[in-house]
Parts: C-alpha cells; structure tokens; sequence
C-alpha cells in the first residue's frame, strides 16, 4: 500500500526529462515499424520488378507481397527469442538489439544489388532481411511498452504508453512524404531504377537518432529491482508457457484482448483503405491522402484514452472498441461507400447483378497470384464480376444449367471453357445443349462485351468521380474507425504490462501481441478479401473482424480482470 500511495503522489508531478527521454527512445522502434511497413507496401511493385524479375511480372508480385508477409509470419518467434532475452539480461540492452537489427534491414534494402546484378541471391537475401526484421519487431514492442510501463509513475502507465501507439502516423507520414519527394525530385524512370532506394538508405538516420538515445537510458527500475534482489528468471519460456497459471493468462490476453484489437486496428486503417482503392475505386493518391487525414485527427484519442485508462480502468475502455466496432461496422463502411462512391451505391440499388448458376460448378473466387484458371461457366461469371470489383448476389440454378448474370433487367448467359490439350487453346462449349464447342477468344470478347455494355446501361462506374466524392464526410467516416482503435489500442500496451510478473513479463506479454497482430491482425486483408470475392458481397469481408472482436468481446468481459491499480514491482 506504502507503494501505491508514493506512486499515486509521483503520478501527480509534471513527465520528467528522463521519462520524457524514455517515451521518446522507445516509440522510435514503433516508427520504424510503420515506416517500413508504409514503405514497402507502396514500392511492392517497383520491389517486384528489382528483385523477382527472373519470374513473369504476376509471379513477381506475388513473390514481393510474399516476402512482405513473411516479416508477420515470424514475428510471434522473436517474441520468442527476444522476450526471453528481456527477461533473463535486462529490456534496454535487448530492445537495443532488436532496434539495430530492424534499422540495419531496412537500410541493406536500399544498396542490396538486384536481381539483374546477383541473380537468385538477390531475392533470397530480401527474404532473408525480411524475416530478421519480423524476428526484431517481435521483440522491439514488447520491449518498448515494457521499458516505459516500468517507468511510468503508478497511476499513468496508460497515459505514458499511449504516447507510442501514436507513432503509427509519424512513421505513415514519414514515408508518404519521402516517398513523394523522391518522386517529385526525379523521373519516373530514374525513380524505378535508382530513387526508390532513397527513403530505405534515409532509414539510417532514424536509426543513428534511436540508437544514440537508448545508449544513453538506465535498465528499466522494476527490472533493476527484482536483478538486484537476485529473483529474475532463469528459465522464462518455461514459466510463462508451461506452468498453467502462467499460461491461461497469456491464452486470455490473446483471445481476451488482443485478437480484438488486431482486426479493429487492421480494418480501421489497411481494410479501410482497400476498401476505398479496390472495391469503390477511388484514386489511390485521394484514398491515400484521406486516410492520413483521419489519422491525423484520430492520432490524439490514443494520449486521451491512455490517460483515461489509468482513471476509469482499461478494461472498459477496449471492450466499448470492440462492441462499437461489432455494431457499426456494416452502417460505417455504407455509409463510406455512399460518400465516396455515390454512382455505385446507385447503381447497386437500381440495377442490382444476380449470378444465377448450378452451385456445384462454382469454384472459389479467390485467386490471389492469378495463374487459376476458371472453366465452368459459373466460374466465368463471377471472374467477370470479381475482375471490375462488381458486387453480386448469388441464385442456385438446377444441376446442368448454364450460368448467366442478370443486371437489372438484362440477362447475359455465360459459357464454358476448356483447354485443347494440344494447341493449350481454349474452347467454349454449353455442357447443357452438347453445342459444338468455339473458340473461347470469340467467345470471351463477346462475353465481356455483352457484360460491359449491360454495367455501362445500368450506369456502374468504371472508378469514383473526384467530382462526386464527398472528401469531408468519408473522412468523418474513416476518423470514427481510428477512433475505434484507439479505444481498443490506446490502452493495451499498459494493460498486457501490467497482467504479467516482472520476471517473465517480456516474454508473456510480447507472444500473445504479435500472434494477434502479426496473424489475426496481418492477414485480415487477405482473408477479407477472400470472403468478398466467394459471396460477392462487398461488405462480407467485415464479418470476419466482426467475429473475431465479437468473440474477444464475450472472453474478455467474462474472463479478464482489470489491471490499472496492480502493482507491478511485483516479482512473482
């Protein structure tokens, strides 16, 4: 108690200027992250063309998004090995490690030689980078919150971690305006060939400032205190995952918090912006900008709903996120559509498009590298649709039936393709009649026709009209679904701190983050996806951030226990 009431006075002092120096040092890491993430995923296709030029450009790409992915992957691991790092030798010398290797990677991008100068070596050594970044990021968060959580007076340990889940938009605007100086200062060519290394190799310069701050810091005093009383852990994997009592609290801070706040973050942001760029066509520098905006205005609500946290309870906080989110999900990203791409909505409600087909000879519509080949007429269908991002309604027809899409009032049977083993051409015949089969060139050419000049009739539009997006109100609607994770964000690096004994917190509470965000949170894009093209709904992919934040929901209010008055001195 003695303790508490001293925190609560220190709590009632003005940041020093080492806590200040703490915060600082630690969100660092956190920019790096979303400033290479931002980086990379807008030069995937320049990364495509450098590095995996020895496959077709499709392959390429796919392989550059694979490699992109492969730093999620492994970030659960490095929870692993850096965790227990944290825990056996001290948080300022391991999340000094991990913020090296992350800056070093990011920077051996930019002089790494291409694929034309070292061949297959070349995409190896980027994958190579990438999964050490993964491995260092699993352990730089973990690290980070537990450094300034373990600083923080008693009574603001909410309020001085929020101040690194806003590093999230430093590291996106950082990006997006060297990246767009590169552009501005060269060619187009020259930035393809050369420039696009610029904002990789200024990466250095983040890391020279990062470094030379944490060189400068104390060890973290609550671990201090439990090294000195010689009570840290020997063997942290082993008492945080294989003694149970340990255990069944990392399992509920996953499925009790964390998982929640992944896919509300992921769709709040990386959902929200495919949305706008992929499915309602809006130009990508408009959608881009707009959701730098709303983060921009919702970036605060991280500092307010810290420090809130440390008054009301954390608890509170994250599931009124998740429960916001589960309700207003579907509301908000209508609502997004009718703002910024009112012609769709129009046209959706006047001339909706039904795919009327026997259910057996549907495939799955989901083919992220692009080389499926969709044969049945059913299958040719919804490729048509899927392809300009129109959204359908799906009618099981009788077995044997040939497919055909209804928009509005116009029909257009589809047909079917198979290839001839010898020419590899395709042939189109109707599996119903026996009908001689065609050429399938003809027979798509005319197919797409009939459908393009039936989308057009039914006013579809090939991409949003600047001239009819509503910038301020789709801005409104993308602001209250970073609000929403800030709710959910702001005050879980305090909370996950604070569930976990000093002696094997680094460990415990860095595995149950990264599987969140690196796994449930990472691949939602992906998966969403999915589920859009299979239904034809282009809302449907919300269901799955819906389900799984509903899910924490329920686990969390029944099972998980508020933090904000726990002492965390505590060793055991």
């Amino acid at each position: 108690m003695a303790e508490i009431a001293a925190g609560t006075m220190a709590a009632e002092r003005p940041m020093t200027r080492e806590e200040r120096r703490v915060i600082f040092a630690s969100s660092l890491g956190t920019v790096f992250e979303w400033y290479d993430f931002y980086l990379y995923g807008s030069l995937s296709a320049v990364i495509a063309v450098q590095f995996f030029s020895g496959v077709n450009p499709t392959a390429a790409f796919i392989f550059a998004l694979m490699a992109f992915a492969a730093g999620f992957a492994v970030r659960p691991f490095g929870a692993l090995v850096f965790g227990r790092l944290g825990d056996m030798i001290g948080r300022k010398y391991t999340f000094l490690v991990t913020i090296l290797i992350m800056g070093l990677s990011t920077f051996i991008v930019g002089i790494l030689p291409n694929y034309a100068s070292i061949g297959i070596a070349a995409p190896i050594i980027l994958i190579a980078l990438r999964l050490l970044q993964g491995l260092a990021l699993g352990g730089e968060y973990g690290g980070a919150a537990t450094y300034v959580a373990e600083h923080a007076p008693h009574g603001k340990r909410g309020a001085y971690t929020s101040w690194i889940q806003t590093t999230a938009t430093l590291g996106l605007f950082l990006s997006l305006l060297i990246i767009l100086a590169c552009r501005a200062s060269m060619s187009a060519e020259d930035f393809a060939s050369w420039g696009w290394r610029i904002p990789f190799l200024l990466s250095i310069v983040l890391l020279g400032i990062s470094v030379w701050i944490r060189l400068m810091l104390n060890e973290s005093p609550a671990f201090q205190k439990m090294k000195d009383e010689g009570k840290h852990s020997k063997a942290p994997l082993t008492e945080s995952f294989a003694r149970w009592g340990n255990l069944k609290i990392v399992l509920l801070a996953l499925f009790g918090l964390v998982a929640g706040q992944a896919v509300v973050w992921y769709t709040g942001q990386f959902y929200a912006l495919f949305f706008l760029t992929q499915t309602l066509k809006v130009e990508a520098q408009s959608a881009n900008l707009m959701i730098a905006a709303a983060l921009l205005i919702g970036t605060p609500f991280f500092v307010i709903f810290g420090t809130l946290s440390d008054r009301i309870g954390r608890k509170p906080i994250i599931m009124v996120g998740l429960l916001l989110a589960c309700l207003t999900y579907f509301p908000i990203f209508k609502a997004i559509t009718h703002f910024a791409n009112p012609a769709l909505e129009e046209a959706i409600a006047t001339a909706p498009v039904v795919v009327t087909a026997d259910p057996n000879e549907c495939s799955f519509q989901f083919n992220p590298v692009g080389t499926s080949q969709f044969t049945s007429s059913c299958d040719i269908a919804k490729s048509a649709l899927v392809r300009r991002g129109i959204p359908y309604v799906n009618e099981a027809a009788p077995a044997g039936t040939v497919a055909q899409i209804k928009i509005g009032q116009t029909v257009i049977p589809a047909y079917s393709a198979t290839p001839a083993a010898s020419t590899g051409v395709n042939l189109g015949h109707t599996p119903a009649t026996g009908a001689a089969p065609v050429d399938a060139k003809s027979a798509a050419a005319a197919f797409d026709k009939s459908v393009n000049d039936a989308l057009t009739a039914a006013a579809y539009p090939l991409k949003a009209d600047p001239a009819r997006v509503n910038t301020v109100m789709t801005v409104l609607m993308l602001t209250i679904l970073v609000i929403y994770v800030t709710l959910v964000y702001a005050p879980i690096a305090a909370m996950l701190v604070e569930m976990f004994p000093t002696k094997i917190r680094y460990t415990s509470m860095s595995l149950p983050y990264h599987i969140g965000n690196g796994w449930f949170g990472g691949f939602l894009p992906t998966t969403s996806f999915a589920i859009v093209a299979a239904t034809g709904d282009i809302y449907s992919g919300l269901w799955y951030p819906i389900v799984i934040a509903a899910a924490t929901l329920v686990i969390g209010l029944l099972f998980v226990r508020e933090t904000k008055d726990i002492d965390i001195y505590k060793h055991d």
